[in-house]
């Protein structure tokens, strides 16, 4: 598939990610969005990352911009340093897909890049080299400082007496993720490093990997077991038994935690949120520029609104100062990893309750969320657009749940039944997978629908 623009940025093959074209994405977005006189770059674990980076920063000092070379870090901490510097940012990194993929995330100083910005960097292709010189400077304190952010705002004891299990794969925070849990006084156990890349997607965790999470909590008595994505922007964290806590329960509580006032999150998150009391919940489409969309419109109506954002895979993007337990934390309109691992994780801590009596205490509605591989997005658009345009259709896929009560087609297509069941249904812009979420009453539930429905995705496209 060739290389794609869009909500995740530039994403592609690694073979079809040419110099070329990689280099005429960074001189694109350079000339067409604001840059604060500099770029910082960062990378992921995947083996194609440095050299695509050695192109982004040879092509932006060819450009005439200063490079700060920030190295292999995770996205929200690139993010950081960069906005605090007022510059832009590139991150290269394929997040959750396979190694053989990857692709670039762009950065103006305030934060991710918008629809608007997308728009004018297409525009902007196929310009020429400006042919000058600019320098390039090693910036190895971004991680360091991501982590003091969180050391600060929670302080020495805020997880004392947790063990706390690392998952480390191949995600670019393994170790940031252990420097920090345990300067928050927990002890850690390192779980599973690799040195392969591995594509984990913490919104749709495999069967085995599920089941090794329950074995090493058992095996290693653990409170809870945390890790990433491949560029950690998006959390994962199970509780004692193993369970993981969907992502966008995790931003739930951190929304709760933080005493946000309005929260922006997209349509297909655990509907329980508008049950918590928040003064208002928006919901958008799928993707972080909608919801940093939607809470730029909340701050341009009051600039000191409580707003927080998050994604159903876990993502939280902090919109306003909040107190933490030891400290301020300053605003971060990026997805970040270690917000919604630590903030509930303190909570229940300073409850004197387990991660899972926390999770339990909240309304009880169930997400669960897969994805079927090897459907091209053209062939998953048009499949759905014929479930919308037919009541029959749909009867007829959705044969076991029952009488529907509406659709709602933000973002793809989701539809609710008598029954109080959910299906969403949502093709990839950029990748050959077809997502289907589901929300019901009970876990259980929840989970049949989502596999039945996948299942027949297979069977309807595929086989």
């Amino acid at each position: 598939m060739a290389p794609k623009f869009g909500t995740s940025g530039l994403r592609g093959l690694v073979t079809e990610l040419t110099p070329d074209l990689v280099a005429d994405y960074t001189r694109a977005f350079l000339s067409a969005c604001p840059h604060g006189g500099a770029v910082h770059v960062g990378w992921d674990l995947r083996p194609s990352s440095p050299e695509i980076a050695e192109v982004v920063m040879e092509t932006a000092q060819a450009q005439g911009l200063p490079v700060h070379c920030c190295g292999a870090l995770p996205t929200p901490a690139l993010a950081l340093a960069a906005m605090q510097a007022g510059h832009a940012a590139i991150m290269i990194t394929g997040s959750h897909i396979p190694a053989d993929r990857n692709g670039l995330k762009f950065y103006v100083p305030e934060g991710e890049i918008s629809k608007e910005d997308e728009a004018r960097i297409l525009s902007a292709l196929g310009q020429g080299s400006a042919g000058a010189s600019a320098p390039r400077n090693d910036t190895p304190g971004a991680v360091g400082a991501y982590a003091q952010r969180y050391v600060d705002a929670y302080g020495s004891a805020a997880l004392a007496g947790l063990r706390i299990g690392v998952y480390q794969h191949s995600s670019v925070a393994r170790d940031v993720m252990v420097q920090v849990i345990e300067a928050l006084g927990a002890e850690t156990v390192a779980l599973a490093r690799s040195e392969t890349f591995i594509p984990v997607d913490t919104e749709a965790l495999d069967p085995e990997t599920r089941a090794m999470l329950g074995g090493w909590c058992s095996d290693n008595g653990l409170d809870a077991v945390i890790s990433t994505d491949g560029d950690a922007d998006r959390p994962m964290v199970a509780d004692a038994s193993g369970a993981v806590v969907p992502g966008d329960v995790l931003g739930a509580l951190t929304a709760r935690e933080l005493g946000a006032a309005v929260v922006c999150t997209p349509v297909n998150s655990n509907t329980m949120v508008h049950e918590l009391g928040f003064g208002a919940v928006r919901s958008t489409r799928i993707g972080s520029p909608f919801v940093i969309a939607a809470m730029e419109e909340a701050l341009a109506s009051d600039s000191a609104a409580r707003v927080v954002g998050y994604e159903a895979n876990g993502g939280f993007l902090l919109g306003f100062t909040a107190s933490a337990p030891a400290g301020m934390l300053a605003p971060l309109m990026t997805r970040d990893c270690l917000l919604p691992i630590l903030a509930p994780l303190a909570a229940a801590r300073a409850a004197g309750v387990s991660l899972a009596e926390l999770v339990a205490s909240l309304p009880q509605r169930f997400t669960a969320a897969d994805r079927i591989q090897g459907i091209e997005p053209e062939v998953a658009r048009a499949f759905l657009a014929k479930l919308t345009e037919s009541a029959e259709a749909r009867s007829a896929f959705f044969e076991d749940t029952g009488p529907e009560t509406g659709i709602d087609v933000t973002d793809g297509l989701r539809v609710n039944f008598e029954s109080g069941d959910v299906v969403h249904l949502r093709p990839s812009g950029n990748a050959p997978e077809f997502r289907c979420y589901a929300e019901a009453d009970s876990a259980a539930r929840a989970e049949a629908l989502m596999r039945g429905h996948l299942e027949r995705l297979g069977k309807e496209l595929i086989e």
